[in-house]
């Protein structure tokens, strides 16, 4: 149990202790909304051996505490932040996680800031061995490239029920499919963390980006960090942390009241010539004549 602490979400903030005594409650702040899916609407779940899921858009108070269920628990995170708490450890369950919390095993999740939101779709699953291959590790927290995968196909089964049986089926039997080929054939951990990082890199370009930063927060080398960078960009990271950064300007530079000052600055160019450098560098023009190309077409 959490024997991987590699796949572990790093805390940033002191965390409660791991607890002794567990209890089977549940607590919804009045200000959560949830939308289930149960076998009495969707018989297609039992016959794919699920045994309920659900989508939560949480704030203000939530937490779900059980002694050792005898069901399969996973929560996909897509925004927010929540926190488990298991016998050994307590953990920050960020955005773009997966947690697999096993049947017959105590647990607690709960949002780690009642002033925040917390998004996440949850399915449970029934303790058959159909889904081993899924639980076999453990509790844990995962970086998992299917959360948005998994709300969007919840959703769109939801909107099924009462609907066509056949849609139905679809659905579940491709909720099934994304759950075990997350196990077959996922990307590594690193290159996970790899693709969420650059996904913040993409959000926040006006931030003071380095390799060796990108690196620490991916929670690797800089050599390994470039190695996975060529494999999924083709390109080293700085070349594409400039790349990230090039083709935004050109986007920008359509605004005409945005100046080229204001653009440097919003891409991270505290200096304006060394912005108009670097896209000359990369475009073969300055900002100004690209701009003024796009003016005249």
């Amino acid at each position: 149990m959490l024997e991987k602490p590699e796949n572990l979400c790093e805390s940033v903030i002191p965390l409660p202790r791991p607890k002794s005594t567990w209890l089977d409650e549940v607590y919804l702040a009045d200000a959560c909304k949830e939308r289930f899916l149960t076998q009495s609407d969707l018989p297609e779940l039992s016959e794919n051996e699920f045994f309920m899921a659900g989508m939560a858009e949480l704030s203000e108070g939530y937490h779900v505490e059980r002694v050792g269920a005898s069901i399969h628990t996973l929560l996909f995170t897509l925004e927010g932040r929540g926190r488990l708490t298991t016998e050994t450890s307590v953990v920050e369950i960020e955005a773009n996680t997966l947690t697999i919390l096993p049947a017959h095993l105590p647990f607690r999740f709960e949002l780690a800031d009642p002033s925040q939101n917390w998004k996440m779709a949850w399915v449970l699953l029934q303790s058959s061995g159909k889904w081993q291959p899924l639980v076999k590790s453990g509790q844990r927290v995962e970086p998992s490239y299917l959360c948005e995968q998994i709300w969007s196909v919840l959703n769109l089964y939801h909107s099924e029920i009462g609907g066509r049986s056949s849609y139905r089926k679809l659905f579940a039997s491709e909720l099934s499919r994304l759950l075990l080929g997350s196990v077959s054939n996922a990307p590594s951990n690193s290159v996970l963390r790899v693709q969420s990082v650059f996904n913040e890199v993409e959000s926040q370009l006006h931030h003071p980006w380095t390799v060796k930063g990108i690196a620490k927060q991916s929670y690797i080398s800089v050599e390994q960090l470039n190695r996975i960078c060529k494999q999924l960009y083709g390109c080293s990271t700085q070349q594409k942390l400039i790349a990230f950064r090039m083709e935004k300007a050109k986007d920008l530079l359509h605004y005409e009241t945005w100046s080229i000052g204001m653009i440097a600055q919003r891409l991270g160019y505290p200096d304006p010539y060394n912005f108009t450098h670097r896209f000359r560098q990369y475009h073969g023009c300055s900002p100004r004549e690209y701009r003024k190309r796009v003016s005249e077409s």
